[in-house]
């Protein structure tokens, strides 16, 4: 019965198709046009990202260290924490940045005045660096290039005014096009701070009378976790992990970066397929953002979700795992290539036989010196000493025993030369 099975098709690429190579690790230029010195250095800090991002962590301390903090405000800190942090991943990131998927009005405005409670800048601002991101990434254009190291990618680009001219251009017309995202820009402000602190503070204070830990916890303290949780997105998830799907760029999977990320840990994946609504494609692995879309997408909030193929996935994890696998073929001892093997006439293997006491045997044109493998040779000393001199291509593969891949491997080490022709062959023997 013939196997309804087609053969495996070789894989030809065209250039553009063919993997490319890994990004070349080199240094990158200045951050500014010009020389930063003692009279200018104040003009290069970005000095309301700095008084909020350095201002809001010293809030907290003082007060952490001055406020009683109730259980109901801890709860409501931690809800408000993963609505303002989903606000950004799932609104932010994966609906405006990258149109995963497509909502309703109404859910449009939850994840506007979700994402506006995490103090990230505008929705318009901040989709249009992260398509500069993905536009331009590890290159100098990367608004937070990771190959200028973990703190800048994490913190230190937004203390920067960097000249506008070196971050790279991204497209972001359907934004400008978004009535919501217009609104929230003309707006943000206002946005940034009813969401961000008076907010979580009114529910805090009008539902159990805890307006100064509805404004200390709920409001700054739960801003710096979220504020830390999602740079890491831009940091950690380019330093910590593997690169499952391709290894181009920094970008790496790793389930740490996801539970501190709600679930964009798994970024060699993002990078590589940007568009998927998910981040873990696996039903095992922590993806809460995926898994709030989808359960939206259950009552019509959300809807056309995009999936990326199967298919080409998978190509770029076996291509991956191939480079692993042959990176770790070139560890391995494989023994003498065939090329650079020496070549005997038959009569010369006899000489060497018989003549020299050499305890080589042949197998498909090869030969291999077994003199310190004899005594170990499971089969018993007497069956390999009678192939020495001789041809024991038969043997060896079925006619007394056939051998095991660590045989066969294990033989690959013990090559010596090559018999011209490949076995005895008359017209090649001398004539005496």
């Amino acid at each position: 019965m013939s196997s309804t099975l087609a053969p495996a098709a070789a894989r030809v690429y065209t250039k553009s198709e063919s993997p490319r190579p890994p990004f070349p690790r080199g240094e990158l230029p200045p951050m500014f046009d010009d020389k930063v010195t003692a009279q200018n250095w104040h003009k290069k800090v970005n000095w309301i990202h700095f008084t909020l991002l350095t201002g809001t962590p010293l809030i907290g301390l003082y007060g952490a260290l001055t406020t009683t903090l109730q259980t109901k405000t801890l709860i409501w800190s931690i809800v408000y924490y993963f609505i303002t942090g989903l606000g950004i991943t799932a609104g932010y990131h994966r609906y405006w940045a990258h149109r995963s998927f497509r909502a309703t009005k109404l859910f449009q405005w939850i994840l506007c005045l979700a994402g506006s409670g995490a103090v990230e800048g505008s929705i318009q601002w901040w989709s249009r660096g992260h398509r500069a991101h993905h536009r331009w990434t590890d290159t100098d254009k990367d608004p937070y290039s990771a190959h200028r190291g973990l703190f800048f990618s994490h913190l230190g680009w937004m203390l920067v005014n960097r000249p506008r001219t070196r971050i790279g251009y991204a497209d972001t017309a359907d934004l400008k096009a978004n009535s919501i995202v217009n609104i929230q820009q003309k707006h943000y402000p206002w946005f940034a701070l009813v969401m961000g602190f008076i907010f979580p503070t009114l529910v805090a204070g009008l539902g159990w009378g805890d307006y100064r830990g509805g404004y200390f916890y709920a409001g700054v303290l739960r801003l710096v976790f979220v504020h830390h949780a999602t740079f890491c997105v831009n940091s950690l998830a380019h330093f910590l992990g593997d690169h499952t799907f391709d290894d181009e760029h920094t970008p790496r999977d790793h389930f740490i970066t996801a539970l501190v990320t709600l679930g964009e840990g798994y970024h060699n994946m993002h990078h590589s397929f940007p568009q998927d609504y998910r981040n873990a494609i696996l039903f095992h692995q922590y993806d809460p953002t995926k898994w709030l879309i989808w359960v939206c997408s259950l009552v019509g909030l959300t809807y056309d979700l995009k999936v990326f193929p199967a298919n080409e996935m998978a190509k770029g994890r076996i291509y991956m795992e191939e480079k692993k696998i042959e990176a770790q073929k070139k560890k391995l001892k494989w023994g003498i290539p065939l090329e650079q093997l020496p070549v005997f006439s038959w009569d010369e293997f006899q000489e060497a036989v018989d003549e020299k006491n050499c305890k080589w045997i042949l197998l498909e044109g090869i030969l291999y010196d077994v003199e310190n493998f004899m005594e170990d040779h499971p089969g018993g000393l007497s069956y390999i000493k009678g192939f020495v001199g001789k041809d024991a291509t038969g043997a060896f593969n079925g006619g007394v025993y056939n051998h095991s891949n660590g045989a066969r491997n294990l033989l690959s080490t013990m090559r010596c030369g090559v018999v011209e022709g490949g076995m005895e062959v008359e017209s090649m023997k001398k004539r005496n």
